[in-house]
């Protein structure tokens, strides 16, 4: 009998045991949220003493106040690091998002140089608005401030751990950085000049937990950069840009809006000013193109790789965070200055995650070009190992309302024979047409064909007139007329005055177009991307 009994409280005891362990391996986010209520971290804004650490203002400021910084420091200063701010959320809101079982967070902030009163109230509102149990740590990056005590100060705060780089980074490098040395399972992304309000943790980290693909944001609140009035922001704004890859707010397209306004709902991108995503899904994406320099075009790598390597963005109007905005960054750029640093950064991505639909970029921003913008080989083998989807998809599937500045392309590309492909010499028009041997980035290969029959490179077009220039294939400025007319006939290219072939037999000279042969290799050609499925009647309207 009592071997019985002894039997059977083992088989009790290993039950138990048994249950204890399925219970932490299957909901770890349960029990870490468990004992993290059990630990108390407390922060009172009394304890910083802002005035010592915001000190004097320079002669220099009180005569400009908004020359250093991009804002008004005097306005900023005046304000205590605990100011009040408005909740603009939902009543609903608050019934949504309690503070329990959710995933632990490290809050990264990256800063140059800025304005001490803004960092600090940034700091002050994240550990005066937050749930502090789910805060693991806020990491502070000083990409390398002329002064070293901005950041340094403030080591003594709760929760707050720093990183100085020792040159200047940049944004991508200094939140990767960060990001491989956070301890939180999410991460949250923030600028330097921001205050939080009540509840907005708890939203971002909920939608995480439950769209672990996703990458989300709150909604961006304004705050002014003259008089620091806090201003709420219609909820229905999302992320968009154009082509020139320039971010803008926009409503909500008409059909796309909510049922109700605590609803979450999609942005084509990231302002990239404040977001959360897992640090797994951050490090397995990829995290940041660390080749991006100092400011620009994080935001359009990071969101492009969501949408199309299996995430989506999501806007939570349930969180809310206010952010100065400013006309221009407060420092000055390394180099070629703000506007080549971002054309440079936008080019990269646009080379790596835009496909054919980059050379819209190319038309909206020509300087482009003419910007090195470094290897890029890496990113396009990440995209390759992650099994991304095309930008195609994106402009179907994510953002229709980006439409095409070129709405009767029937095709674009390179036009090619072989390892050559049409080329041009950039100088006084007509030029000869050549063939030259096919480089991945020289636009002047790049050709648009027009339902019309025009054949388009660099805004000039294929030509041929017998009276002015033989048989000779030039390059001229675009107009009305047959001479400019082509169509495709299977691997031919006829064009439409003559009825003669584009022919590659005389390139030491140049192309010319001659009696079509089939049997001619000579006028077999090819296009990269073409759009339509009967090449022979669409690609020229009678």
């Amino acid at each position: 009998m009592r071997k019985r009994k002894r039997l059977f409280c083992v088989f009790l005891a290993g039950s138990a045991l048994l249950a204890l362990l399925y219970l932490i391996t299957s909901d770890n986010e349960f029990w870490s949220s468990l004992f993290l209520l059990d630990k108390q971290v407390k922060f009172d804004p009394k304890s910083v003493d802002a005035v010592r650490y915001i000190g004097a203002v320079e002669s220099s400021d009180k005569s400009n106040p908004s020359g250093r910084y991009g804002f008004n420091l005097l306005s900023s200063n005046e304000l205590p690091p605990d100011r009040p701010v408005p909740d603009v959320r939902s009543q609903r809101c608050k019934e949504l998002y309690p503070p329990s079982s959710l995933p632990t967070a490290t809050i990264i902030i990256t800063f140059h140089n800025e304005a001490r009163s803004t960092l600090l109230r940034t700091i002050v509102s994240i550990l005066t608005r937050s749930p502090l149990p789910f805060v693991r740590e806020v990491i502070l990056v000083d990409d390398c401030s002329d002064n070293k005590e901005d950041a340094r100060l403030l080591a003594g705060i709760p929760l707050i751990s720093l990183i100085r780089n020792d040159k200047w980074e940049g944004v991508a490098r200094s939140r990767v950085r960060a990001a491989e040395a956070a301890k939180g399972e999410v991460l949250v992304f923030l600028d330097s000049h921001c205050e939080v309000t009540l509840g907005w943790l708890e939203p971002l980290l909920t939608t995480v937990k439950q769209s672990p693909y996703s990458a989300v944001s709150p909604v961006v609140d304004v705050i002014d950069s003259q008089s620091f009035e806090y201003k709420p922001s219609l909820d229905l704004f999302r992320g968009g840009f154009d082509w020139s890859l320039h971010f803008r707010w926009e409503t909500l397209p008409f059909g796309l809006g909510r049922k109700d306004p605590t609803d979450n709902y999609k942005t084509p991108v990231l302002s990239g000013s404040v977001f959360a995503i897992r640090k797994d899904r951050f490090t397995a994406l990829g995290s940041y193109d660390t080749q991006l320099n100092i400011w620009g075009g994080d935001n359009f790598d990071l969101s492009f790789r969501v949408w199309l390597c299996g995430g989506e963005l999501l806007m939570v109007p349930c969180s809310r965070v206010g952010h100065v905005t400013r006309n221009r960054p407060p420092y000055h750029f390394p180099g070629n200055g703000m506007s080549n640093t971002y054309i440079r950064n936008t080019r990269r991505v646009a080379e790596v995650w835009m496909d054919e639909y980059k050379r819209f970029f190319y038309a909206a921003r020509p300087t482009a070009r003419m910007q090195d913008f470094g290897d890029v080989s890496e990113r396009k083998r990440l995209r390759d190992r992650l099994k991304c989807k095309t930008f195609r998809w994106y402009l179907d599937t994510v953002y229709p309302e980006l439409k095409l500045p070129v709405s009767d392309e029937v095709a674009y590309g390179k036009i090619q024979q072989g390892a050559g492909c049409l080329d041009l010499d950039i100088g006084q028009l007509p030029v000869i047409a050549k063939l030259r041997q096919c480089l991945p980035n020289k636009d002047s290969q790049d050709w648009s064909w027009r339902r019309k029959g025009n054949v388009v490179s660099n805004g000039m077009c294929l030509s041929v007139n017998p009276m002015q220039t033989q048989m000779y294939v030039v390059v001229t400025f675009c107009d009305s007329s047959d001479s400019q007319r082509w169509r495709r006939q299977k691997q031919q290219i006829i064009h439409h005055m003559t009825g003669q072939c584009l022919d590659s037999r005389w390139v030491k000279t140049g192309l010319q177009v001659s009696q079509c042969d089939v049997q001619q290799d000579a006028q077999k050609w090819s296009v990269t991307m073409e759009t339509v499925a009967d090449l022979e009647k669409d690609y020229i309207d009678p």
